[in-house]
């Protein structure tokens, strides 16, 4: 009995109670989750290798999905969470060096990280769109 009692007094780890949402701590949750997206736009880039070797009937089914409304998401998708990782591993590497680990230079990156993989992936596609007429 005592050593039930023991455990009732044990501290129980922090969680969500205690600290409060940041946005190098969102960063962090959008790096993984665009990691494991990027597994799933893998196989979409593996479909149209595939497509392309196999020959013009394949390729047309992939290159209509890639032109339907949602397949243009998605491949809008893969390319932020492709920009987003690309940038949150450079954050990474920066905070490597020693670099950027103050609590206001880590908020600044992790703003650099989600605005610049924004702009660039919007920057992306209007060149495509305008190369393709």
């Amino acid at each position: 009995m005592a050593e039930t009692k023991a455990r009732a007094v044990r501290p129980l780890s922090p969680h969500l109670q205690i600290y409060k949402p940041m946005l190098t701590m969102m960063m962090s949750i959008a790096h993984r989750i665009t990691g494991f997206g990027l597994y799933f736009g893998t196989l979409i880039l593996a479909w149209w290798f595939i497509a392309a070797g196999l020959g013009p009937n394949a390729y047309a089914k992939i290159e209509w999905f890639a032109g339907s409304i949602v397949g243009r998401l998605i491949l809008f998708g893969y390319t932020w969470a492709l920009i987003h990782h690309m940038l949150g591993g450079i954050r990474h590497l920066i905070w490597d060096t020693g670099h950027g680990l103050g609590p206001s230079e880590r908020e600044w990156l992790a703003a650099a990280n989600l605005i610049g993989s924004i702009a660039i992936t919007v920057a992306l596609w209007v060149v495509g769109l305008l190369a393709m007429g």
